[in-house]
Parts: structure tokens; C-alpha cells; sequence
């Protein structure tokens, strides 16, 4: 099949993160199986989504990884002026469609490639793994990377995450967290601000320490100027607490987006932060004795990606990408759970994150071209 069509086939699985993606991965298991490769499953524990990978070529070393994920995000509450879930081009020389860009492009390269892989005598392996709920906080690429390490007696050397990158090489990326932060403290009338403890007063405070803790790191040197912002950062983009102004809220929360520069320890940050929260605790519970700082994971870290750009899966990458600059991305992807698993690891793919999870994403002919050719270059490497 042409990859255009290919593309066309996966856009019209509306799979979005933390949905079953059972319908999409069976027609992709059929394709791929249909040229003789043996596929491998990574269910999670309901049964009702899975990651696949599996191997084309020899059982040898030094063999390469492309991965990217199956699911994609919400259309609702956008201008779309096509449906989203058909790939409609329009003649201009773009493709639209929910996921066109992000990231069934690249895997539509991937499975129009096969065909080439299979025929080709290949000294060096190349892999396929194709992750759900990436969308919704990276949340199988683990597992799947970690599946890989195991079942496998042999060990790939690099992976290629193909998310949507003009073709240039990312060698970096920030690491993700998202915590819950729940205060509990007394409701009364709000005359008695005194005498009661406040939980949005609080969570106000906790804010702003946040706040003063980034600018702090900052103020400490911790910069990447590779990244924009050049540092780690810390952002409340939802707090929720109170039932009515002029009644002491006895319950507030919000979320914090933590995302670090490479140079920075998540583990360090939260550790602090937790540690200012116990005190912040004790001196609310001398005003009312049932106050509480609960601290709670929303989802699990992803880690950031930090490849030199003197790694040998740079060189590579380089060489089939055509673009010799490389990059970095304050976006979270599955890239540095690949890397933490042992792998090599890049970012590199087709299409423009410019045009990700917005209404009318595109992914230019030409980009979609220029992802086939570099797997193709890949092949003729590996042989």
C-alpha cells in the first residue's frame, strides 16, 4: 500500500488516549503479519489496550527501534472544517486529519516501508514498537521498552522516536510531572479568618512558593539554553476550592506541571517541596488540628532526554534525516523512557509539532515523502 493510503486507513480509528486502541492495533497486526513477521503484544492488565513490537531482520545486536504511538487527542470544541477523522486532501499539498501529523504519519512510513525492509538482506535489525496512551502521559512506552529489553536475546542499540519533527534530529527533551496537591482545613464564617485555617488561603501560599522555587533555580544558574524556557518550570494550571464567598473553604486543590531540564532531579524537587509542605502542615494544625497537605501522583514521571550530540545514534540519524542541525523540545515524549531503558534515542519524524492537536492538523505530501525516504535510507544502512 501507498503510504498515503495507509495514513488514510489509521486516521479513521478515532483511538484517542485512554481509550481501547484494540481496533486500530488489530488492523495494524494484520498488515504487518501479512508480510511474514511474527508480532508481540504488551496488553494492559484489563485486556482492552496494547502495545506491539516486533522484529524484521536477523536476531543480531546494534539493531534500530522506530516507535511511535497509536493514539491521538480530542477533537471536540474545535473549528474543524473537515471531518477529523477522515484524511481529506484538499489540494494543497497537505493531508488533514486528526493525527495526520501527530503521529500516524510516521507510522504510516513505517508500515509502508515494510515491504522494502522484508525484501532487503538485512545485517542489522530493525524493530517496530507502537505504544497506546502516550497522549494522556506517556503512560505504556515503559513497559513496552522494557518488554523489548526482555524478550529479545539479542539487544537493539537505538530507537527513533518519529514524532513530528520537520525531519531534524532532538536530542533533547524536558522531563514531564503532573501532582495533585490537596488542602484541608476548617470552614467557618469568613469573619473568623483568624481563627480558622483557610485551604485556598493556603493553597495560594504553596502557589506562590512554587513559583519563588522556579525563579530560585533560575537565580541558581540551572539553565539549558537549549530549551525555551531555559529551565525547569513549574506551572498551576487548575486550582479549585471554596463554595461561596464569604465562607471559609475547608477544602482546595491544584495541579502542578513540573517540567525539568535534564541537569535537574525530579526526585530532589519533589523531596523539597514535600518537605516544606510538612512544615506548612504543622504550623496550620496549631490553629485547627485536623489540617492536612496531601501530596498525590496524577500521573507517573516521564523523564527527559538528554543524547549527546556525539552519540553515535546522532551521527545516524543525521545521515538519513538529511539535516545535520539538531534540537531540543520542552514537549514530553516517549524518547527519554527509551533512553532510560538503555537505548539510544533520537527524535525525528515528519510533519511540524506546530500543527499538533489543534483543529485542521496537516501533514505536508512532502513531509510525509521525506519520512519514507529516511527509512529507506535506514534499510539500505542495515543491509
Amino acid at each position: 500500500m501507498h503510504v498515503e493510503d495507509i495514513l488514510k486507513k489509521l486516521v479513521s480509528f478515532p483511538v484517542l488516549g485512554g481509550q481501547s486502541n484494540l481496533a486500530i492495533l488489530e488492523w495494524i497486526q494484520s498488515y504487518i503479519e501479512g508480510y511474514g513477521i511474527t508480532t508481540t503484544l504488551v496488553p494492559n492488565q484489563e485486556g482492552s489496550k496494547a502495545s506491539l513490537h516486533c522484529r524484521i531482520g536477523p536476531a543480531v545486536d546494534g539493531g534500530s527501534i522506530l516507535s511511535g504511538h497509536m493514539d491521538v487527542v480530542p477533537v471536540e470544541g474545535q473549528d474543524w472544517h473537515t471531518d477529523p477523522f477522515v484524511l481529506t486532501d484538499k489540494g494543497d499539498g497537505k493531508l488533514y486529519g486528526r493525527g495526520s501529523c501527530d503521529m500516524k504519519g510516521f507510522l504510516a512510513c513505517c508500515l509502508a516501508v515494510l515491504p522494502e525492509m522484508v525484501k532487503a538482506t538485512l545485517t542489522k535489525p530493525i524493530y517496530f514498537a507502537f505504544s497506546y496512551d502516550e497522549e494522556i502521559g506517556c503512560l505504556a512506552a515503559p513497559e513496552l521498552a522494557e518488554h523489548i529489553n526482555t524478550f529479545y536475546t539479542e539487544k537493539p542499540k537505538y530507537a527513533l522516536i518519529g514524532e513530528p519533527s520537520l525531519m531534524q534530529p532532538i536530542v533533547g527533551q524536558k522531563g514531564i510531572y503532573i501532582m495533585k496537591v490537596t488542602v484541608e482545613g476548617s470552614a467557618g464564617h469568613s469573619s473568623r479568618i483568624r481563627q480558622e485555617v483557610s485551604a485556598v488561603h493556603e493553597a495560594a501560599r504553596l502557589i506562590l512558593w512554587l513559583e519563588d522555587r522556579m525563579n530560585r533555580l533560575v537565580e541558581a544558574g540551572h539553565l539549558d539554553e537549549r530549551f525555551h524556557p531555559p529551565h525547569t518550570s513549574f506551572h498551576i494550571g487548575m486550582v479549585q476550592g471554596g463554595v461561596a464567598p464569604n465562607v471559609i473553604a475547608d477544602k482546595a486543590h491544584f495541579f502542578v506541571d513540573i517540567r525539568t531540564i535534564p541537569q535537574d532531579k525530579l526526585a530532589d524537587l519533589i523531596a523539597e517541596f514535600e518537605a516544606h509542605c510538612k512544615i506548612e502542615e504543622a504550623r496550620l494544625q496549631k490553629t485547627f488540628a485536623g489540617s492536612r497537605i496531601r501530596i498525590e501522583e496524577d500521573h507517573p514521571p516521564v523523564p527527559p532526554l538528554d543524547t549527546t550530540n556525539d552519540a553515535e545514534v546522532v551521527a545516524l540519524i543525521k545521515s538519513i534525516s538529511c539535516r545535520q542541525d539538531v534540537g531540543t523540545v520542552a514537549y514530553a515524549a516517549e524518547a527519554g523512557q527509551f533512553a532510560e531503558a538503555g537505548f539510544q534515542s533520537v527524535i525525528c519524524g515528519p510533519g511540524s509539532i506546530a500543527q499538533a492537536h489543534r483543529a485542521n492538523e496537516f501533514i505536508a505530501k512532502d513531509e510525509l515523502q521525506k519520512g519514507v525516504e529516511m527509512l529507506q535510507k535506514l534499510v539500505a544502512l542495515s543491509s
